[in-house]
């Protein structure tokens, strides 16, 4: 099994990715050590709400190998195959360019020398442009097809000048290469005004920034047609919750009834005293009914499955991806051994009181093949640290230092430490475990490292990703 890949995403935020083959499973838990000064636990912040607001899944198909010289020139002309069969390979080229140019770009980003990184970028910018040609050899006639074909020439021509615009941006400068610098400018003005004599873009939307970057993520859904698959979530609790609804009020009802009836037979007449029994009675059963509910509900459900990811290719509606849910808040004895011994070779400073939240998903590919040019699928789980900072003091406080009798003061800043142990299971029962130490304020996670045996020995220091 692959390492893993956990890596911060925004300020506050978090993926964890994995690859699965035709027919996979693996088993992914996360066990989030929560310092108890944070305020989490299952009055502040109830699982339900924060699976909903916090925690997403995204699957897609993948390729690590996936490099501009190798992407395949496919046959999506008219003549051939169905509109669906058009239109997923028209998407499945557009896709396929785009992850490797974004590939291609960050590999030469980490050229520092101006001569390697310009002939590398030249290099990028022919292989390029030799698949825009490619592309844009046969325009469909058929209005239909030529609409699916506008929008993913619009979004790749855009997405490849942004590309190259942010590679002369971020990459060294250097007079002594200025051809080349030029050159791509001029590939990037090209396609500009490419789009410009198309039209495909209004004067209003070019002169706004956040519409034309808005229309482009429009784009980019529509082109992931096929590549992409839909989520659908269910919740498969539902039949079974209102099952236990219903038991709890009968039982209480039965109860509640019995002590009308002997109420009733102890009094001859209606009295004032009658009608204040039978409404304490009532009042009674409404306070307990709901407790009760809840209560037996906590009971029951404790361990099971709470949510169904399905994931389906959109152009087939084929299901691909069954992805199963766990989220419960647990007890230290509750860890499994692999999470534990991980926790406990933490320095004796760092085991501080701390509320257990347990995440589990159980993933299963139900095809046997994927799309040519495909090997794996990659799964995408994101978690929002959002609602784990809502209860964060703001104080900073002070530093007070004394140099040649002379106080000085500098102002610092109030940071949380959450300890994550990662374990995931395959088919064959390997199972690979990691704990990662999460540095956080009250605005933004300051950072993540992948902990080796003790807190002295980080095995990596994470970045946040572009």
């Amino acid at each position: 099994m692959s390492k893993i890949q956990l890596r911060q995403d925004e300020n506050l935020s978090f993926k964890l990715r994995h690859q699965l083959l035709p027919q996979d499973f693996i088993r992914t838990d996360l066990y989030f050590s929560l310092p108890v000064e944070m305020g989490i636990n299952p009055s502040t912040l109830e699982e339900q709400d924060y699976f909903h607001s916090s925690i997403s899944t995204h699957s897609a198909y993948y390729s690590d190998q996936l490099h501009l010289p190798l992407v395949r020139s496919r046959f999506i002309s008219q003549q051939k195959g169905e509109q669906s069969d058009y239109r997923v390979n028209l998407n499945l080229f557009c896709y396929q360019i785009k992850i490797a140019l974004e590939i291609d770009i960050k590999q030469t980003l980490k050229i520092k020398e101006p001569e390697p990184f310009f002939s590398a970028a030249m290099e990028i910018s022919e292989q390029t442009q030799g698949l825009l040609k490619k592309l844009r050899r046969y325009t469909p006639p058929d209005k239909k097809l030529s609409s699916f074909f506008e929008t993913a020439d619009n979004y790749l021509s855009w997405h490849i000048e942004q590309s190259f615009l942010k590679l002369l941006s971020r990459g060294p400068k250097s007079s002594d290469f200025s051809v080349q610098r030029e050159a791509l400018f001029e590939f990037c003005e090209s396609e500009k005004q490419y789009r410009e004599t198309n039209q495909y873009n209004s004067l209003i939307t070019l002169s706004d920034p956040n519409r034309i970057t808005n229309k482009m993520r429009l784009l980019q859904r529509l082109i992931e047609f096929g590549v992409v698959f839909q989520k659908e979530t269910r919740n498969l609790n539902n039949n079974l919750k209102r099952l236990v609804k219903g038991i709890v009020t009968a039982v209480m009802m039965a109860f509640v009834m019995t002590l009308v009836l002997n109420a009733r037979s102890n009094f001859a007449e209606v009295t004032f005293l009658l009608v204040a029994l039978l409404g304490l009675i009532y009042g009674l059963r409404e306070i307990f009914k709901d407790d009760m509910t809840q209560l037996i509900w906590r009971w029951i459900q404790r361990g099971r499955p709470k949510w169904q990811n399905v994931f389906t290719n959109s152009a087939t509606k084929r299901r691909t991806i069954v992805q199963t849910l766990w989220l419960e808040y647990i007890k230290a004895k509750e860890l499994p051994v692999e999470a534990d011994a991980l926790l406990q070779k933490r320095r004796q400073q760092n085991k501080q009181d701390a509320q257990l939240l347990h995440f589990r998903s159980d993933s299963k590919v139900v095809v046997r093949a994927f799309l040519p040019g495909y090997d794996e699928i990659q799964e995408t789980i994101t978690f929002n640290l959002t609602p784990f900072v809502r209860y964060l003091k703001k104080g900073a406080g002070r530093l007070y230092s004394s140099e040649n009798r002379k106080i000085s003061k500098q102002a610092v800043e109030r940071r949380y430490q959450i300890n994550l142990v990662v374990t995931q299971t395959d088919k064959e029962e390997t199972i690979t475990a990691q704990r990662f130490k999460i540095t956080l304020n009250r605005s933004e996670i300051i950072n993540i490292e992948a902990m080796e045996d003790n807190d002295s020995k980080p095995a990596e220091s994470v970045e946040p990703v572009a």
